[in-house]
Order: C-alpha cells, then sequence, then structure tokens
C-alpha cells in the first residue's frame, strides 16, 4: 500500500474516532438522566448502533494499515 492510501486511511480512521467520542459523548449525557423521554429511548438505541458501526469500521480500517516495525 502507498503513503497516499496509508494518510487516506489513517485520516478515514482520526474520523471515525472522532465520530465514535461524539456519540459516546452524547450516550453519557443521556445515561445522567433519570427518565428518558420516548424519543431520547429512540435516540440511545440509535446512537449505540451508530457507535458500534464506527468501532467495527475503525477496526477493519486499521487491520489495512501496514504494521510498522
Amino acid at each position: 500500500m502507498d503513503e497516499v492510501q496509508d494518510a487516506t486511511l489513517s485520516a478515514e480512521i482520526d474520523r471515525l474516532h472522532s465520530e465514535h467520542h461524539r456519540y459516546a459523548q452524547r450516550l453519557e449525557e443521556l445515561l445522567q438522566k433519570p427518565y428518558l423521554s420516548a424519543d431520547e429511548q429512540l435516540e440511545e438505541v440509535r446512537l449505540k448502533k451508530l457507535k458500534l458501526h464506527a468501532k467495527d469500521l475503525i477496526f477493519a480500517l486499521e487491520r489495512r494499515l501496514p504494521v510498522v516495525a
């Protein structure tokens, strides 16, 4: 894999890490509430799925990066 592809993969991984962190922060905000509205409950489920999807993508992309010794 060439350096341009490595840089592109690294940039995408960084973007996904930011998304994952943003989802985690919002989930934490929701979990601090004693009760969630119906919309907030749906948002919680959606955020958990998005967070997991981002994590899966990060893992898949990291496996494509060459190992630097």
